[in-house]
């Protein structure tokens, strides 16, 4: 049995598909399937039924799977030792990004971070926080950052800043003459929201008093932009709310539309989240201190809307 039989194994796993899983480890499909038949012939087990389409894990093949991503795990953790015993931050590492959050956060940190690590091969993707849990469950990724808390048992996180909720109100809205908005001002029949599988929309509609839109309206409309949002907006067609951040690249005239919640506002925790495996933590450290050093920089200059969190272990 070698770790890259179990490598293999997973892959199938993944794709249900030899041909496919030989693409992602780049091997043939020959080699990939001689070396998976190998080690079901040390174990005396079917690990996959082959005779379905597309292929499955046989009840034995299951446990297989679960104990051959814990091995692997354990395995790329000699290398995270031994880097980090030598003080190396460096090597490939997958990042996933929240669509609410990447425009934003993304621009603040990313050129400090390659910069001060050169050697971090940093490959980032943006994905909706269902995919980013099942990535990070799957070991395709190494950290993300998302909005939490996620109440999952086996990802970990770690809070970078809590961003409060600013509204964006037109002149022709019901609410444009407020200097500070309340929670209780808001009705969901009129705020304009992104689309669903957006977890900033559902604590938008958290925050209303109603969860169900008015089939009264002249029209339903979901986007995912905010940027869509605010146009909308602007033609009078109801408010819209946005991340603190997001704000910040409003300009006059339209900044005059922003306006902010009393104290204590709504706000949602943004994180670094990982799994519980705790694979290439100097990364994932490196990742943290620099995301909170931007993020402390950047309100220096601002009346201080968006809090740090107290230093986490």
């Amino acid at each position: 049995m070698t770790i890259t039989q179990l490598k293999y194994v997973l892959a199938v796993a993944e794709h249900r598909n030899f041909t496919k899983a030989a693409e992602k480890t780049f091997v043939t499909q020959p080699t990939l399937s001689m070396q998976i038949q190998k080690l079901e012939e040390e174990l005396d087990i079917q690990i996959f039924d082959r005779s379905k389409k597309p292929i499955e894990l046989t009840s034995v093949g299951k446990k297989i799977v679960n104990q051959a991503r814990n091995i692997v795990n354990e395995a790329e953790r000699m290398q995270d030792v031994v880097d980090q015993e030598k003080g190396i931050i460096g090597g490939e590492f997958h990042l996933g990004i929240i669509p609410t959050v990447m425009p934003t956060l993304l621009p603040m940190f990313l050129r400090n971070f390659t910069k001060k690590y050169p050697k971090v091969q940093l490959k980032i993707e943006e994905l909706t926080t269902d995919e980013i849990i099942q990535q990070v469950l799957e070991g395709h990724l190494d950290a993300a950052i998302a909005a939490t808390p996620l109440h999952h048992d086996k990802i970990k996180e770690r809070a970078l800043y809590y961003e409060p909720f600013v509204g964006y109100i037109p002149p022709s809205h019901r609410l444009s003459g407020r200097e500070k908005i309340e929670r209780n001002d808001l009705e969901i029949d009129d705020i304009l929201l992104l689309e669903d599988g957006h977890c900033f929309r559902d604590g938008v509609i958290n925050l209303c008093k109603s969860s169900k839109l008015n089939r009264s309206m002249h029209f339903q409309l979901e986007s995912g932009s905010f940027e869509t949002l605010i146009k909308l907006a602007n033609e009078g067609m109801g408010m819209t709310l946005l991340p603190y951040l997001h704000t910040l690249d409003i300009t006059a005239p339209h900044s005059a539309n922003l306006r902010y919640f009393s104290d204590p506002p709504p706000a949602r925790e943004v994180s670094v989240i990982y799994s519980k495996s705790e694979l290439k933590m100097h990364i994932i450290n490196a990742l943290y201190d620099m995301i909170s050093g931007v993020i402390r920089g950047a309100i220096a200059f601002q009346d201080v809307k968006i809090i740090s969190p107290t230093k986490q272990n």
